[in-house]
């Protein structure tokens, strides 16, 4: 094992696979001459060239357009959205494209593309650029939907996007760039629609994904776990599809959940881990079911307003003390 940054895994994932295919391509702003927005495509340009790695105008519309159209005639591309607040712009290629070409043409042309980029807050960027679309991409058939939380998951699920006969959105953020964490020397893949259990427990299940696990949940369960409360952290990965299973037996262990998001609270993926519970495994839970989740609101500006807003460990301490009926 190695230690490696969130952005170098990501590089490496992409470079290993374009070693192999010369049909993966990467396209997006800033991704070639400037080495990547967030440097996540340095050096690529330097060993791929400019006809594989390439820099666009200000088009989101267009340049996910031509990935699309790329990948219904047998290429593989990497389509790098600066945010995905952006790719609102290019939304209908996506919904109306690649997630429906597959059933639209009766099976006969795949779309192996890959839309990725940072998705989330990172500060003080302001509403139109903090907005998390999870929900809103899970949403559609056709799509499949991933968001890492480590390099470790970043690197294997990102290979395994790549390689994938359908349209993948993979969701980053910018806050986990920096952010170091162990993956092998060897070559790895991580199976799209399967949650990883990282930490077992008996009190209570808390399932989360992306950079809610680094940033909320976990300081929340070393908090929690001075009290003598053993939490067990399920660790989505992706939310389309998602691995209710996993999430069903470990409530059928705890007997209590607790979800962790960073969206606003209508029709959230939370919203639908919480049905789908309640409708199949209602006779396990000893509590209802809890959602830390943003504030119905657009993400202010001021810092003080944005902590307001937004999921923290001791929102989670809480909840969590909630669903175990622990007095204050």
């Amino acid at each position: 094992m190695r230690e490696i940054q969130f952005r170098e895994a990501l590089r490496e994932a992409m470079n290993e696979e374009m070693r192999k295919d010369e049909k993966i391509f990467l396209m997006g702003e800033e991704v070639a001459e400037y080495n990547g927005a967030y440097k996540v495509s340095q050096g690529m340009l330097d060993e791929f060239g400019p006809k594989r790695v390439i820099d666009t105008p200000i088009a989101e519309l267009g340049f996910a357009g031509i990935g699309t159209g790329a990948a219904m005639n047998g290429l593989r591309p990497i389509i790098e959205f600066m945010t995905f607040n952006f790719s609102l712009v290019a939304i209908d290629q996506i919904i109306n494209g690649a997630a429906k070409v597959l059933s639209m043409s009766g099976g006969q042309i795949s779309v192996p593309i890959v839309f990725r980029g940072p998705t989330g807050n990172a500060g003080q960027l302001g509403a139109q650029h903090s907005q998390n679309f999870e929900n809103w991409y899970a949403n559609c058939p056709g799509l499949k939907v991933v968001v890492p939380s480590n390099p470790y998951d970043a690197k294997g699920l990102l290979k395994q996007s790549i390689v994938d006969p359908d349209p993948v959105i993979f969701m980053e953020s910018e806050l986990m760039y920096g952010d170091k964490g162990e993956v092998p020397e060897e070559e790895y893949y991580i199976e799209i629609g399967k949650a990883h259990v990282e930490k077992e427990g008996t009190d209570v299940t808390i399932v989360s994904f992306g950079k809610m696990l680094s940033r909320v949940v976990h300081p929340a369960v070393e908090e929690l776990a001075k009290e003598g409360i053993n939490a067990e952290v399920i660790n989505l990965r992706t939310v389309r599809p998602i691995d209710y299973d996993t999430i069903i037996n470990s409530v059928k262990k705890t007997n209590r959940l607790v979800i962790v998001e960073e969206a606003w609270p209508l029709a959230s993926i939370s919203t639908d881990i919480a049905f789908k519970v309640q409708k199949d495994a209602f006779d396990y839970l000893d509590a209802p079911v809890v959602r830390v989740i943003s504030a119905d609101v657009p993400l202010p500006y001021a810092p003080t307003l944005i902590k307001e807003a937004l999921p923290n460990a001791e929102r989670v301490v809480k909840a969590v003390k909630d669903v175990l009926y622990v007095k204050k």
